[in-house]
């Protein structure tokens, strides 16, 4: 009940999955580091305040538990976070308290872009810029991508592929499930 839908959800009947990820996991790397230094910060001060001072050390460690909280937070949102793009459009889910679904056709991309810093190729994530018809779209720039080739090349067939070979493999994969779950007679 309070837990956030699957984005597989809110895809409609219609509709092929192609790609499903979640943000790389590098994109926690400041919180983490933000984190990590807080805490060290709040040790250090603890450690050289006199145990005169208990409410002070109170309020620090109080400090402390908040800037673990906000992490935990931030971890549980990433680790909800997907992106979706079906052979009709691409969404992306975010949040835990309030869910936000943002979603272009892929009927409107008229352009993409690709990057790749040293970092990403390091550790495997990249950036995609999505242009679409004159219009800044919510999903424009896709950040902190996992396999971000594979999701390029996947986009790109899809927008500027050929339309009716992209039916056909539907068809045939449609065909196949519906295949496996009937039952054996005899």
């Amino acid at each position: 009940m309070f837990a956030p839908r699957d984005p597989d959800e809110y895809l409609l009947d219609s509709e092929r999955r192609v790609i499903r990820v979640r943000l790389h996991w590098a994109c926690l790397a400041w919180d983490v580091f933000e984190a990590v230094a807080l805490l060290a910060v709040a040790v250090m001060i603890s450690y050289l305040l006199p145990p005169s001072m208990w409410l002070l050390q109170n309020i620090l460690w109080y400090a402390a538990l908040f800037v673990v909280l906000r992490f935990a937070y931030v971890v549980l949102n990433w680790w909800v976070e997907r992106i979706v793009v079906t052979d009709q459009r691409m969404m992306m889910t975010t949040g835990i308290i309030t869910t936000k679904v943002l979603m272009m056709p892929i009927t409107k991309v008229t352009d993409l872009t690709y990057e790749r810093p040293i970092m990403g190729r390091l550790l495997g994530y990249g950036t995609m810029i999505v242009e679409s018809a004159g219009q800044i779209q919510a999903l424009n720039r896709l950040s902190y991508l996992p396999k971000a080739e594979q999701v390029y090349d996947a986009i790109s067939e899809l927008v500027f592929g050929d339309k009716d070979a992209q039916k056909a493999r539907f068809s045939m994969i449609k065909a196949q499930r519906l295949a496996k779950r009937k039952p054996m007679v005899g």
